[in-house]
């Protein structure tokens, strides 16, 4: 990557906190609380940006029609995470098959 990829890559990150933070109080809470989940859980593509955005495109729909965060996404913001990346490999799936010593990871 360049440093003109790199730019470009600040500039969409800037953006995108930018609609995080016209957000309402509560509906960035849970996204700052999704996003830490999911950094941690680490879906292989999170790097890619679409996961997020995608939450911010949910949460800006709802606020649009009026709704409570919890009212979108229920009391649990694991669960809501975990069934946004339910298909998704993740970085701990990679640990585990590396572990088990499956065919196509890195064996140790």
């Amino acid at each position: 990557m360049g440093i003109q990829g790199i730019i470009q890559g600040k500039k969409q990150w800037r953006a995108h906190l930018a609609r995080v933070q016209a957000l309402p109080p509560d509906y960035q809470i849970v996204y700052k609380e999704s996003q830490k989940y999911l950094f941690k859980v680490g879906p292989v593509d999170l790097p890619d940006g679409h996961l997020l955005s995608g939450i911010v495109d949910f949460f800006e729909e709802g606020v649009a029609a009026g709704k409570g965060v919890l009212e979108l996404i229920g009391d649990d913001v694991a669960a809501f995470c975990d069934d946004l990346v339910k298909d998704s490999r993740t970085h701990a799936d990679i640990h585990q098959d590396s572990l088990s010593g499956r065919p196509g990871t890195a064996e140790k």
